[in-house]
């Protein structure tokens, strides 16, 4: 569903690249005009425009609310505060913040001869013997210390499709944990596997060093698919740690976090919708495009208007046609837009029967046009 030329184009975009990939975009509208169901709202030169200054807005949003520039952060939640001073604040936002680490439930404290802070799912080391490095900040080895009859004994290699066998522990990764484990930081965040995947109360779950992976079902194709535990919180508390909440530094502002990259990835081939918030799948639904004749255009547009409410009327390729009150309206490119489609069903099914828009639910249309700004990308490939 994540297709990697598709991350490159999201996470490696700058302004500029987003203004020219824009203007490409609806520049070529008038060398192939796209048959659709509805008439373009704005001419190419006006949509791009807004499309590069909705995006440079955001831009400039997150570069305001970069954290690691800041001293220390205080968090409501736990009421405890995140400093930069020995860099936890800047390894915090660039390792997974919440999703992977939690608040923190200390402040930074000596713990051996060490400088450490607790948070839900891990604890922040300082190594100042591998000063800048990669290593000289590392999540402790929670499980090892927690857990230590969790590491079983080594199993041969299986060598089969999709299961990579790491020699270091002698266990395998595959699924969802192989995914969230290599593409959230691997063996430098979670350490390696000790254990194969095992079911506890009825649920998959796999231990690593550092932390232990959950796979929830119901959750399944969401960023809630696999969670990890709160074993940071279990050894603070098995320890008597500290845990109670502090009061804010006066300079110490509450955190709140920066806006996500949103962007849309459509699946001709599979008649389906992909959401993401930075690399993380946050809604996917079926759709229905353009039949052929009336193919919805593929390549990499943006959101460059929005109604609510619109009428359908058109002419083209020997057919009329004429659909009021159309919900939920995002146009990407020229006339082709998102929508919400109340007159057939068929969403999903493989069957393609739009005038080139991309068809969906109702539901599915109301959460997207709320979810979705003028200026998030949009993805239609095969």
């Amino acid at each position: 569903m994540k297709t990697h030329h598709l991350r490159l184009f999201v996470t490696g975009c700058t302004l500029l690249c987003c203004v020219a990939l824009a203007v490409l975009s609806f520049a070529s509208v008038e060398a192939r005009p796209p048959v659709a169901d509805f008439q373009p709202t704005l001419a190419p030169h006006e949509a791009a425009l807004r499309v590069a200054a909705a995006q440079d807005a955001l831009h400039q949003q997150r570069r305001d609310s970069n954290l690691p520039v800041l001293s220390s952060v205080y968090f409501a939640e736990t009421g405890h505060h995140l400093s930069n001073r020995n860099g936890f604040l800047s390894f915090w936002e660039a390792n997974g913040r919440i999703e992977v680490l939690g608040y923190p439930i200390t402040e930074e404290i000596i713990e051996g001869d060490r400088i450490v802070q607790y948070f839900e799912r891990a604890r922040l080391e300082l190594h100042p013997e591998y000063a800048g490095t990669l290593w000289q900040i590392q999540l402790g080895r929670l499980v090892v210390e927690l857990l230590p009859w969790m590491w079983h004994a080594p199993v041969a290699d299986p060598q089969l499709p999709g299961v990579v066998y790491i020699p270091e522990t002698g266990h395998t990764m595959t699924g969802v944990f192989l995914t969230y484990w290599a593409t959230r930081g691997g063996a430098r965040i979670f350490g390696y596997p000790i254990t194969e995947q095992l079911l506890e109360n009825g649920r998959p779950v796999q231990y690593f060093e550092r932390v232990r992976m959950e796979y929830f079902a119901e959750y399944a194709g969401s960023s809630y698919e696999v969670m990890l535990t709160d074993l940071g919180r279990q050894l603070a508390w098995q320890r008597g740690l500290p845990t109670t909440p502090v009061a804010q530094y006066e300079v110490a502002p509450q955190w709140a976090p920066p806006p996500p990259v949103r962007w849309i990835e459509v699946s001709i081939g599979q008649q389906w919708l992909y959401a993401y918030e930075d690399d993380v799948l946050v809604y996917s639904a079926p759709v229905t495009t353009g039949k052929d004749g009336f193919n919805t255009p593929m390549g990499n547009f943006a959101i460059y208007d929005k109604l609510p409410l619109q009428t359908m009327r058109g002419t083209a390729g020997g057919e009329a046609w004429y659909v009021p009150d159309v919900p939920w309206v995002m146009y990407i490119y020229g006339g082709v837009a998102l929508h919400g489609t109340y007159w057939h069903n068929l969403f999903g099914s493989g069957y393609r029967i739009s005038h080139g828009c991309i068809n969906l639910t109702i539901a599915d249309a109301q959460w997207l046009y709320n979810w979705a700004d003028i200026g998030v990308p949009v993805s239609v490939r095969y």
